[in-house]
């Protein structure tokens, strides 16, 4: 009876993990969030004035989970040149808990 249990439990856990897999993929990442939307995005990450020489406008638009998985295995993010892919990924690297996309990057970086 212990054993039917269990294999209950199993059944009914896998969906569920199979679930979470599936929503952090497709979880988004706006670069930079929308609040800060008027800044520019520097080669290290960090948000800087709009129209600073050496940084790139934020990118009007979200990353998906997917994207950015991707991209930190060495795939450029959608629509971006080598030296924006990396500043953007910097930016996504540096998330702070409470910034948008904080969540989705930080459910990329839990092992499987």
């Amino acid at each position: 009876m212990g054993g039917a249990v269990a294999a209950s439990a199993i059944v009914s856990i896998r969906p569920a993990l199979a679930n979470t897999a599936a929503s952090v993929l497709n979880c988004t990442i706006p670069v930079p969030d929308q609040g800060r939307s008027g800044n520019y995005i520097a080669p290290n990450g960090q948000l800087v004035p709009a129209g600073t020489p050496g940084a790139f406008s934020g990118t009007g638009r979200s990353f998906t989970g997917e994207q950015v998985k991707q991209a930190i295995r060495g795939r450029p993010l959608p629509g971006t040149s080598y030296d924006q892919n990396q500043a953007y990924l910097n930016y996504i690297r540096r998330l702070q808990r409470g910034t948008s996309g904080f969540t989705c990057y930080a459910s990329l970086q839990m092992p499987r």
